[in-house]
């Protein structure tokens, strides 16, 4: 019986489809459980070179990553087994949200109780304690009663072990649209901190406003030019790439001015080797007034009990190569340059152009890092914009 032809049925009993690679996008790889399947944003050669617990439960989060199918269902269900991140002293968080898109739009949206919690006991060690959960399930109903395409993205701050798939009419995976698959790669900002739902990240809404396929390589506290990072954009099939570079190196305190040039030359080198035409575009940070000409290292601020961030370096060791925003966007500004002469693809941005100081004054960073929700739509709008606008390094040929 064809999808079609299940859209007349008034009744119908559960059907259970495995979930396979077939019925997943955005994700590098997919690890058996004891429960099911977690899907990874780093293959399993780069997770095993990582070399902290933040990155390796950033990677595990599966932003941009997406449960897609065709079905005439009115009713989906699908269980899985998240694993929620707390801090000690701090309530834990509300249940991560779930976006059910019918045809591309944004139709429903559910939560899974229970789970995994797993409680941060020192933000600079990420020393954490795991108490173990059940499974639950995300439950979506009054579905249109016709074939349609699916797509379940998963919450994008919870690692997210996904155990069953049912729904009233069979499933079967989406036919290749066509679309072109961008791969970028970022921060925490890029990751999605303080979106409130996994198509409200701004590259989830860049990507949908671009008409493109997302892999969200943007990792909490993760972009510092890592070459394994390097390596897995080189060895993944994209039609698009863009690199957001720099606020972590800067937080983290991670390396000097004579070391942050080779190493942005040897990221962009290792991409090059998969890539070597691929429009390729580096985007410098957004405005972040605390590291703007402040070098790091950055710290958690607990004052009257909202966590804030502060930068702890002094600005007059600038002079010394210590690392600000400031100092970022003009190297990376300079590198760009350089190799575009004979890289016609390699084009740069300027991250405040994306979000800047009249941004800011609009619409702060609550936390002193990261956009909300209303900064997250507007940095996806005016990427979506300069992009894959006319003009952009995106541009449809």
């Amino acid at each position: 019986m064809t999808v079609e032809a299940e859209a007349t049925k008034t009744e119908q009993s559960w059907i259970t489809t495995p979930v396979t690679a077939q019925l997943l996008r955005g994700h590098l790889d997919l690890e058996a459980t004891a429960h099911g399947l977690l899907p990874h944003r780093l293959p399993a050669r780069a997770r095993r070179q990582v070399p902290d617990r933040q990155l390796a439960v950033a990677e595990a989060q599966p932003s941009g990553v997406r449960v897609a199918f065709r079905t005439a269902a009115t009713r989906i269900e699908l269980d899985t087994l998240p694993t929620r991140r707390a801090y000690r002293g701090f309530p834990p968080p509300a249940d991560g949200v779930y976006d059910l898109l019918v045809d591309g739009r944004l139709t429903a949206q559910a939560t899974v109780a229970g789970g995994n919690l797993r409680t941060v006991l020192d933000l600079v060690t990420q020393a954490a304690e795991l108490t173990e959960g059940p499974v639950g399930t995300a439950r979506f109903g009054g579905l249109p009663a016709r074939a349609k395409d699916v797509e379940i993205w998963l919450p994008h701050t919870e690692v997210t072990e996904l155990v069953a798939l049912r729904t009233d009419a069979p499933v079967e995976p989406l036919p290749e649209r066509g679309r072109p698959v961008w791969l970028h790669h970022g921060s925490s900002i890029s990751h999605g901190s303080n979106a409130a739902h996994p198509t409200g990240t701004w590259p989830a809404l860049a990507a949908a406003r671009g008409g493109v396929e997302l892999v969200n390589l943007g990792f909490g506290g993760g972009a510092l030019l890592d070459p394994f990072t390097a390596r897995a954009i080189r060895d993944t099939p994209a039609g698009l790439i863009s690199l957001k570079i720099g606020i972590n190196l800067v937080n983290a305190d991670a390396m000097r001015l004579r070391a942050f040039g080779p190493a942005v030359h040897g990221f962009l080198d290792t991409v090059r080797e998969g890539h070597p035409r691929t429009p390729l575009l580096v985007v410098s940070p957004v405005l972040c007034p605390v590291h703007e000409d402040t070098p790091g290292p950055l710290l958690p601020d607990f004052t009257d009990g909202v966590l804030s961030f502060r930068a702890t370096g002094d600005p007059a060791e600038r002079a010394a190569g210590r690392l600000t925003l400031a100092v970022i966007r003009e190297e990376l500004a300079r590198i760009v340059g350089l190799r575009a002469v004979d890289d016609p693809h390699l084009h740069y941005l300027d991250g405040r152009e994306l979000y800047g100081e009249r941004d800011y004054l609009e619409l702060p960073l609550p936390d002193g890092l990261h956009p909300d929700g209303a900064a997250h739509r507007r940095i996806g709008e005016r990427f979506a914009r300069l992009a894959f606008g006319p003009g952009g390094a995106f541009e449809p040929a």
